[in-house]
């Protein structure tokens, strides 16, 4: 029996994926690429914005057709966001679904798949989206796609209820991980060969371990840098209003924490933020972005931006153009507003900027962000970088590519048994999205 699971959306997805591929191949289940040669697809949604939903019924309408010429069909599981978010109202689009299983509910996957199978043909439909409070799963589960990288959960949900966003909807409310439970799975991952580690959370850095008063996100990340092998942690993503000096320490002083923050900021407006329910000013953003710059130089900052909120005006987008040229972003994640069900602004807003409007702007956005992109790339040229190796480089196959420590991607020259280690490069060329560099074998490094 073989299994297949697609996965759209965020890191956290990306991760359920891996947790939900070694729940199947524990229960005897063995992976394909192939969806003609799958006896179960699953498909792991997100909701944050309309056009993953939409992907999700395409595809569902596929493998319908798909079994109307082959005349069977797999065992088909929607999970992720827009099963939690949907649960039966999927099945008024589709016929092609034997189980809906939420965000909370994965553990129970096998255990759906294989009573879907035992009923065969007209199975029906089994939804699974009841909110669970145990964040727990079994130690060593997961089928982990990257052996140099792995991704760990520190915290689940959100209560941030933010007024764009689905989140809190789909996800549930936060819920916190032991940090001892934490530090077991990385040091597993570790003795497994990984040399990096990326801490997950919907707002990772509003940690607080619950055996443990004193352990917030400073201190877990105090605790992970005693792990012997451990190279680097990265974590996403946190949130502006809860990164604390102490924070700001333990990513200055520990030598493992990547000189990378993702901080969405969404707007550059005070008062567009306050409608977003951001609870943090534009001012204070920049008192931030200060700040952290004091305290670590050469930091990269990435974020996430919309425009055409409800309510929007030219000054307001004016406001977010000037604080992107204001930061100088190393990377930027950029939407248009789409309103998402549940949330404050579908409820009680309008979304009243024109489409044409909100291209318009996010072009616009764009460009800037391009340039500034461009002029820091270029700037990065004759430095050295220690770079992680992660794969063989997507246009040439004699290279190999990974990451800075700013997360910037480096495409070099080098041996294929380089992957999973940290070489030093020295930066030669910029391209649009990516460095390109010379491996500098034994050589020493100027940059962390």
């Amino acid at each position: 029996m073989k299994y297949l699971i697609e996965t759209y959306g965020c890191q956290m997805n990306v991760h359920d994926s891996e947790r939900m591929a070694g729940l199947l191949e524990q229960a005897g289940y063995e992976p394909t690429t192939d969806d003609g040669d799958a006896d179960v697809i699953v498909i792991n949604t997100c909701s944050v914005r309309e056009r993953a939903e939409e992907k999700l019924f395409t595809r569902l309408g596929e493998i319908r057709q798909q079994a109307i010429e082959h005349g069977s069909r797999p065992v088909v599981a929607v999970a992720g966001c827009v099963a939690q978010q949907e649960g039966t109202a999927i099945l008024s689009r589709s016929n092609a679904v034997d189980v809906v299983i939420g965000t909370q509910n994965i553990r129970r996957l096998s255990m759906l798949v294989e009573s879907a199978q035992s009923r065969g043909a007209g199975r029906g439909t089994t939804i699974d989206i009841e909110p669970l409070d145990d964040v727990s799963f079994p130690l060593g589960i997961a089928r982990r796609a990257d052996p140099s990288k792995a991704y760990v959960t520190i915290i689940e949900g959100c209560n941030e209820f933010c007024a764009f966003c689905v989140v809190p909807y789909t996800r549930g409310h936060e819920r916190m991980r032991p940090w001892k439970a934490i530090v077991d799975e990385a040091r597993q991952v570790v003795d497994q060969g990984a040399k990096e580690i990326q801490l997950l959370g919907q707002i990772v850095n509003h940690y607080q371990a619950p055996d443990d008063a004193a352990c917030d996100f400073a201190a877990l990340l105090e605790r992970l840098q005693t792990i012997d092998g451990l190279e680097r942690i990265r974590f996403a993503s946190p949130h502006p209003r809860h990164v604390t000096p102490r924070m700001i320490d333990a990513m200055r002083n520990l030598s493992k924490v990547c000189r990378h923050l993702h901080l969405p900021v969404q707007s550059g407006s005070t008062r567009l933020l306050g409608l977003m329910r951001r609870r943090y000013t534009r001012e204070s953003y920049l008192e931030l972005v200060s700040s952290l710059r004091e305290a670590m130089p050469d930091i990269a900052l990435s974020t996430d931006m919309i425009v055409g909120f409800c309510g929007e005006t030219a000054d307001d987008f004016e406001a977010t153009m000037s604080l992107t040229s204001a930061v100088r972003y190393h990377s930027m994640f950029s939407f248009k507003y789409s309103p998402r069900p549940n949330t404050l602004a579908l409820k009680r807003m309008s979304d009243d900027v024109s489409e044409d409007e909100k291209t318009r702007r996010i072009v616009a956005l764009q460009s800037l962000q391009k340039d500034i992109q461009s002029g820091l790339y270029n700037e990065a040229i004759g430095r050295e970088e220690r770079v992680l190796v992660d794969a063989r480089s997507r246009r040439r196959a004699w290279e190999l590519s990974g990451r800075t420590s700013g997360n910037t991607i480096v495409n070099f020259e080098g041996p294929p048994d380089w992957i999973g280690q940290i070489v030093t490069v020295r930066i030669t060329a910029a391209n649009p999205n990516s460095l390109r560099g010379e491996a500098i074998p034994g050589g020493s490094c100027r940059s962390k």
